[in-house]
């Protein structure tokens, strides 16, 4: 059987006579002017019996016919024996009205795929729901094996069963974990952590040794402040009543914040040394002498926000200091070297980069912005300034293609830009996309921005070029034999190429764009992609509109897509009912539905094929282009507190921690945005 030609809009404002209402008087004048109207048929007796019957008829329905009488309001009805003559001239307007005309009929089939919309709809929340706990599944699983092995040392070892402190030893992977378990709703875990939090950590605060004043910050601080927020603190969202009371949290933080502080008073400069002595409270730079330029501007989410709860202005006073200093900084394009000194306040050599040691630098320009009310507070706007000069120079200087099939990259400036460009680019840049995203949208849907007009150009060249990088980042992923990304990808240019190195899975599509030197193969549990990818799917809704080939020979329908698209029917209503010929080609766009979070759920199988260990917790791995892949004895905190977080968040609702509400600091612990309603 074959199927039925779909309708079209065009056919309901089409002017032809089958479709065009004319006006009675139009039908009367017609009538009387054309000369060719037979009127024999009125000699006809039949004729004449039928048009006195019509006659009779029409006087009887108008003389009997009677509205209904409403109930009226307050129940009062109308009195017909003083408006007989207007009732009657309702009633003979409402005969001579136009019947309503109603939309084209469906077949049966069109009608099975429009009722079919909410039912896969359904079908599709519910995978993604199942999805979604199968994250949090991991995630238990992930903690049990840290709780029974290294309960309170800073990162497990799940091969040889035991932990180890290579942070500070302030037990990180219990608070990097903690507004995770709040945010996947496990009270249990909540409880353990909480009560580790209550019972120890200020005791081993007083009591230990160096630790690295960006790292603390990240983790301890932020999981701190965060779980303050998420538990009810300061009128926060409150979805956990397991653990201590907020305040526990919150004047932990302090206690840690207070000795974190020497860092900035130490320093002759506003640039904080990089290594703080906890029990003494003292500080010092790095045995070189220099500071990360993203280890220094990544705090100050963090010292605001406990400013903000605290009541106290000094952490927030000191930590900006560091952003209002780089701002009188040279730069080239808005990019910055990944070295900055605390004894000269000055950058330190050329090299520029957006991966280790200067990442983050860009993404809080962006965040402490947002997070500070985005441009409520006009002395702010610097930072949004500098943000958007450094994305420019970012396209202008760093991003390249890939040959031979494009993909978009962002290389490096190792001697500055006058030096060599090297298409190197670590993992960590992938997490550049999301930040792009979020500052062309401030978090709301791309749909929402633009129905407010809120979009420039400049922000849908952004838009642009994070989808171009977050598909380069999945494919990083893609092309290996375990479908886990290395550390650092070379990318094949025009100027640069090396044979042998690709990432063992030969039927990639762009297994010779990217090349993976062996000491870059390893894998520890990352999570700046699927932040990425949670950050694009909440910001664009997925509905990524790919250009298909539609070949149509009655009866039969062939889609021919230049990448993967939804694999559901076609809204053929999109297309016109009446084809030329019987084949014909149309080029139409369809939405390529689920892409981001179908990329996440690729990248958790693989996780859950090559890194679970089964006695508890998930492991790194050497090499990541061979099957099986050498396991490396470390899960990473950040594997609990970011990468399954993000993959939790990205299967969820949007309005749980929606991002209009929230910034994420760069250890995926949300911050409330000043000024945003958050309490649930």
């Amino acid at each position: 059987m074959s199927n039925p030609l779909p309708y079209s809009m065009k056919d309901v404002h089409y002017d032809n006579a089958k479709f065009r209402h004319r006006s009675y008087s139009k039908v009367i004048n017609q009538a009387l002017l054309t000369r060719k109207m037979n009127w024999d048929c009125l000699s006809c007796s039949t004729w004449k019996f039928l048009l006195l019957v019509l006659i009779f008829g029409l006087g009887c329905l108008m003389l009997t016919r009677t509205s209904a009488v409403p109930s009226g309001s307050g129940g009062l009805a109308k009195d017909h024996s003083t408006d007989n003559n207007d009732d009657s001239g309702v009633r003979f307007n409402r005969f001579l009205r136009r019947a309503p005309r109603l939309p084209p009929r469906l077949s049966p089939d069109e009608k099975g795929a429009h009722s079919g919309l909410n039912h896969d709809h359904i079908n599709s929340r519910s995978k993604w729901m199942g999805r979604q706990q199968n994250v949090k599944d991991a995630f238990v699983h992930a903690w049990s094996g840290y709780k029974k092995y290294a309960m309170g040392s800073d990162e497990l070892m799940p091969l040889s069963h035991h932990g180890v402190d290579g942070l500070g030893g302030l037990g990180a992977t219990v608070v990097d974990a903690l507004d995770t378990s709040i945010i996947m709703g496990l009270d249990d875990i909540v409880a353990e952590a909480g009560s580790w939090v209550e019972g120890h950590l200020s005791e081993k605060i007083s009591q230990k040794g160096q630790v690295n004043l960006f790292e603390t910050t990240i983790r301890v601080v932020g999981g701190l402040l965060s779980a303050y927020h998420l538990s009810g603190g300061g009128g926060g969202m409150r979805l956990t009543n397991k653990g201590p009371k907020p305040v526990v949290y919150l004047e932990t933080a302090r206690n840690l914040t207070d000795r974190l502080l020497s860092a900035f008073t130490s320093s002759p400069t506003p640039i904080p040394y990089s290594d703080v002595v906890l029990r003494d409270s003292s500080a010092h730079p790095a045995p070189d002498g220099l500071s990360s330029t993203s280890e220094v501007s990544t705090l100050q989410l963090e010292f605001n926000y406990l400013s903000m709860i605290s009541g106290d202005k000094k952490y927030s006073v000191e930590a900006m200091n560091v952003l209002e200093h780089i701002k009188t900084l040279p730069k080239e394009q808005g990019l910055v070297p990944i070295y900055i000194s605390p004894q000269s306040g000055e950058f330190s050599g050329e090299n520029i980069r957006l991966g280790s040691r200067g990442d983050s630098y860009y993404e809080y320009l962006l965040k402490v912005w947002l997070q500070q009310g985005a441009g409520h507070d006009g002395n702010l706007s610097y930072l949004f300034d500098m943000y958007t000069e450094a994305m420019k120079g970012v396209r202008n200087l760093l991003v390249k293609k890939s040959v031979p099939n494009g993909l978009v990259f962002v290389g490096e400036l190792p001697y500055g830009p006058k030096g060599a460009f090297s298409p190197k680019m670590d993992h960590l840049v992938c997490f550049l996309p999301g930040t792009l995203a979020l500052g062309a949208t401030r978090g709301m849907t791309k749909e929402r921005a633009i129905k407010e007009n809120l979009l420039t150009f400049e922000d849908l060249e952004n838009l642009k070029l994070a989808e171009e990088l977050t598909h380069t980042c999945f494919e990083m992923y893609a092309v290996t034999s375990t479908g886990l990304a290395p550390e650092i990808a070379y990318f094949h240019t025009q100027d640069f190429s090396e044979d042998g190195h690709d990432g063992g899975n030969k039927s990639s599509k762009y297994v010779n764009d990217i090349i993976i030197k062996p000491l870059d193969r390893h894998n520890l549990l990352r999570p700046e992609t699927v932040e990425s990818l949670f950050v694009l799917y909440r910001i664009t809704e997925d509905p990524k509109y790919v250009l298909n080939k539609i070949s149509i020979t009655k009866p039969s329908i062939e889609i021919r897509s230049s990448v993967p698209t939804y694999t559901g029917k076609v809204n053929l209503l999109k297309l016109s009912s009446s084809l030329p010929k019987a084949s014909a080609v149309f080029l139409i766009t369809t939405k390529s539905l689920f892409r981001y979070r179908e990329w996440g759920w690729q990248i958790f199988e693989a996780f859950e094929r090559y890194t679970k260990v089964e006695s508890g917790g998930y492991t790194s791995l050497d090499d990541v282009t061979t099957i099986p892949p050498h396991r490396r004895d470390k899960m990473e905190t950040f594997f609990l507190g970011e990468t399954l977080k993000y993959l939790y968040l990205l299967f969820s609702d949007a309005d749980l921690i929606p991002l209009d509400k929230f910034v994420f600091n760069t250890e995926a612990h949300p911050i409330p945005i000043k000024g945003a309603r958050t309490s649930s």
